[in-house]
């Protein structure tokens, strides 16, 4: 089977149930989080991105898990093709890394990703599925200055009920697709997601021009300084890269850390809420 856009994703989230054996490239991450989801959706094998790795190997840290159920699974980099952009990560891939069970099928490091695509696909294996279980860690902490702050491991966890709040996440920066409605789903105060070390064409800060023309502040933390796919690790361990001009406005600056620029932004709307009740 050749790689087409039916079995190519811009988010593991979007891969349906209907994919059960196949091999997809899902433009996601390749963290822990993904490896679970697509243990879940019983791929027979899939290609991510690699997210600039980051911190502690996290944006390939799912291939390890996958190796031990025997599903193959390698990951483009993210400096040759678009994070979130599966098309792009299709036709401009390179593969940067292989699991051992992907290696074995003979895709290594250099390739181009629709070979690899190609080779995950045309062999037959038993994968060992078991249970597969995510844990979709999602924390409303207590509010600073009236203002709601929701952690979230993934993009995808955000919903209408997070309305004006600060949502600190695990996910990459970047929009899926190129599509401006996929930077969030709900219109929150904000929101910071990991920069995947930018990638080519700067896709992993993608969101944050789209969340400008929402009045969303937006912000991205190294993947260097925090894992991907760990929204914990963003909000303790992350420093700011990228700001938005909402952002910049309520007094976000490049190189503070996480914590710093949520209590920055927390500040700067409990000072809006208090001009809007004195009017």
């Amino acid at each position: 089977m050749t790689g087409g856009l039916s079995s190519c994703f811009d988010s593991i989230t979007q891969v349906p149930e209907t994919t059960r054996g196949r091999t997809v490239l899902a433009a996601s991450h390749g963290g822990v989080y993904v490896a679970h989801l697509a243990l879940q959706l019983r791929l027979g094998g899939i290609v991510v991105s690699d997210a600039g790795v980051g911190r502690e190997g996290a944006g390939i840290a799912g291939l390890a898990l996958l190796d031990e159920r025997r599903v193959p699974a390698a990951a483009v980099s993210a400096a040759s093709a678009r994070i979130g952009d599966g098309a792009d990560c299709l036709a401009r891939g390179v593969i940067s890394f292989a699991n051992e069970m992907a290696r074995g099928l003979g895709v290594v490091a250099g390739m181009n990703a629709q070979a690899a695509f190609d080779r995950l696909s045309l062999t037959e294996r038993e994968p060992l599925w078991g249970h597969a279980s995510v844990e979709e860690s999602r924390h409303d902490l207590p509010k600073l200055g009236g203002v709601r702050l929701v952690i979230v491991d993934s993009n995808s966890l955000v919903t209408m009920a997070d309305k004006d709040a600060i949502v600190v996440t695990g996910s990459h920066g970047g929009l899926l697709g190129g599509r401006p409605a996929s930077a969030i789903k709900a219109p929150v105060m904000a929101a910071i997601y990991n920069d995947a070390t930018g990638g080519i064409d700067g896709a992993g800060v993608s969101r944050l021009p789209a969340l400008d023309t929402r009045g969303i502040a937006g912000a991205t933390v190294s993947a260097w300084s925090a894992r991907i796919g760990d929204g914990q690790s963003t909000y303790e361990d992350g420093f700011v890269t990228h700001i938005n001009a909402c952002a910049a406005r309520a007094g976000a600056e490049i190189g503070m850390s996480c914590r710093a620029l949520v209590a920055r932004l927390a500040e700067a709307a409990a000072k809006r809420i208090s001009k809007g009740e004195e009017a």
